[in-house]
């Protein structure tokens, strides 16, 4: 067996610790930031640990009264809105990328690798590139300024991500279990929903996993297309903290907290899904 010298593991071990600090300490500052007054946050040297920690921008978030500022009694709406946009986004893309997923990872049929390299081509066209058609085109219709504008929108460059990763795990699951559920009796459509996607099912909820933070964080095209709290998501409420003369960095470092929070669960709560499905999936197409 190979030794280390004491050397080697020491440059390990303080390498592994800066590693862990440049992921951890930026959470940490946001979090110390949400409970620090301004006066506190923005004196010199930094306090690292409050001296005098306040949830108020919490309860003006959350319980907003009528004393709080607007920005922070809307913010609650735009959490709902992102949440309905990221999880409409995620179950239509599931519902469509599978069974596109299906077609390029287990059919033969002509042009179907060209196909998929199409497909994934259209996620490295620049968003700005084609925003302004975009608006013209949701201006229209009437159709700027609303959530299901927003759901349109996300599903042009989450789909093909989710297309992608669908048909490597579809690629991944032994044909001989199809071929015996057909001999048996079953259609394709039968085999692809009582073999397939119970095998899948790893893969759809890392898929889902992935397209609800792609969606959840998407930022350009909700701050181009909406300009009330009727469709606003969380990341442009964030940025709307900002003001023509002054930062309000505490509840901007709320917001950030409360925005992080949704995906924190989802990936702890599906975390064995999640390292599963990208394992099963991790073949070549």
């Amino acid at each position: 067996m190979k030794q280390y010298s004491l050397t080697t593991k020491i440059i390990g071990y303080a390498g592994m610790v800066l590693v862990v600090l440049a992921i951890f300490l930026p959470i940490y500052w946001l979090v110390v930031s949400s409970i620090s007054t301004r006066a506190e946050l923005l004196s010199v040297p930094i306090h690292w640990v409050p001296e005098k920690p306040t949830f108020q921008q919490y309860v003006d978030i959350l319980f907003s009264g009528s004393e709080a500022p607007r920005t922070a009694r809307m913010f609650k709406s735009t959490l709902a809105n992102s949440f309905i946009v990221s999880a409409t986004v995620t179950l239509v893309g599931l519902l469509i990328g599978s069974l596109a997923g299906y077609s390029f990872g287990r059919l033969r049929f002509s042009g179907r690798k060209a196909g998929l390299m199409m497909i994934m081509a259209t996620r490295m066209l620049p968003s700005i590139s084609i925003v302004i058609p975009l608006y013209l085109i949701f201006g229209n219709l009437q159709l700027v300024d609303t959530k299901f504008t927003l759901i349109v929108l996300y599903l042009t460059f989450t789909l093909p991500f989710t297309i992608w990763l669908m048909a490597s795990f579809f690629q991944s699951i032994p044909r001989e279990l199809e071929e015996a559920a057909r001999i048996d009796g079953c259609t394709r459509l039968g085999a692809l929903y009582r073999v397939i996607f119970p095998l899948s099912l790893p893969g759809f909820v890392a898929t889902g996993i992935f397209t609800f933070m792609m969606a959840w964080d998407e930022f350009f095209f909700a701050l181009i297309f909406t300009s009330s709290y009727n469709a606003k998501t969380v990341p442009v409420a964030i940025a709307e903290f900002t003001g023509r003369h002054a930062i309000d960095y505490t509840a901007m470092t709320t917001g950030g907290v409360l925005a992080a929070i949704p995906p924190v669960i989802l990936a702890l709560i599906f975390q064995r899904f999640i390292i599963k499905g990208l394992t099963s999936g991790a073949v070549k197409g």
